[in-house]
């Protein structure tokens, strides 16, 4: 196996915190290069917003200028200092999103928490993780959280 390009996908969430030590060691020890993905999903707002005006660009400026903080962030507070680290932003459906780009960029690996922002968006749609790990053609590996125990159901 060789890992020369390995995308790391964070939605900044304690839990995807957890893949990054597994693709700073690979990268290590295969003398490979990192990418952090972070996608931004659509804004979508009532074509009415009846207790105020908005502005939709000024939005999506604060959400890109949002990540791109926070990926800084993280490349600088979880990553050596002497690793080059490249990040990425992209727009639109996660699952699809994360498929596309590391096909299209021909990474060798996905690295992904198991779990990152839930709720009524993981019960409505499922887990994005799941569904990389269904589609994708590239490998993926998941990674769970230190805390995270194992229940028979």
């Amino acid at each position: 196996m060789e890992f020369k390009k390995i995308l790391v996908t964070t939605d900044f969430s304690e839990n995807s915190f957890f893949a990054i030590p597994y693709a700073v060691d690979l990268a290590q020890k295969y003398d490979a290069e990192i990418t952090l993905l972070h996608v931004i999903e659509p804004i979508i707002a009532p074509a009415d917003f009846a207790w105020g005006s908005y502005n939709l660009t000024e939005i999506e400026q604060k959400t890109r200028d949002y990540a791109e903080a926070n990926l800084d962030k993280l490349i600088s507070e979880h990553f050596p200092e002497t690793m080059a680290v490249k990040k990425h932003l992209a727009f639109g459906t996660p699952f699809k999103e994360v498929i596309q780009y590391a096909s299209d960029e021909n990474f060798s690996l996905i690295i992904i928490s198991t779990h990152g922002l839930a709720g009524l968006s993981y019960v409505l749609f499922g887990s994005t993780t799941e569904k990389i790990v269904r589609k994708s053609p590239v490998p993926v590996l998941t990674v769970r959280s230190e805390n995270h125990r194992f229940e028979m159901p």
